[in-house]
């Protein structure tokens, strides 16, 4: 097991971005704004997504993710100069929706930072409104469960 909670066997279907924390995201407590996550999860989102072709599928389908919820839970702070992987999956998709999580964890280390998961719900680019996911899509995602979700 890794210390995220998340098996080996998943492989390929977490997908692991790195960052460096930027002097930029650091607030008035001396580490990484709580903000700074939310964008760093979308980041990660769409690499992940980029890389399992997801993109032009997308385009074809004329639809588009948005971001329905949002849910972190902050361990440890990370500072300027961190060197961050996120390590993010799908947890799940059903017809309009899509459950991604994540894991922060600080390179040097090992420690995790935090952990997330973001509500993904695809839309009709003319409408705005929910549609189904393309089966090409969903076909596209490695459902990954965590050992949290089962016990």
């Amino acid at each position: 097991m890794r210390n995220d909670g998340l098996s080996r066997m998943d492989g390929d279907a977490i997908y692991s971005h790195e960052i460096t924390a930027d002097t930029r995201v650091i607030d008035a407590n001396g580490h990484v704004n709580n903000v700074a996550y939310v964008q760093w999860m979308q980041e990660a989102a769409i690499a992940h997504f980029r890389s399992i072709g997801g993109i032009e599928s997308m385009r074809q389908a004329a639809g588009t993710w948005v971001a329905r919820s949002h849910w972190i839970e902050y361990l440890r702070p990370a500072f300027a100069g961190d060197r961050v992987q996120i390590h993010t999956w799908v947890a799940s998709v059903r017809r309009v929706r899509s459950t991604r999580k994540y894991s922060f964890e600080r390179a040097s280390d090992g420690a995790i930072l935090a952990r997330g998961e973001t509500d993904w719900v695809f839309v009709d680019i003319k409408t705005g409104r929910p549609c189904a996911i393309p089966a090409d899509i969903r076909r596209a995602f490695a459902i990954v469960s965590s050992r949290e979700e089962q016990e």
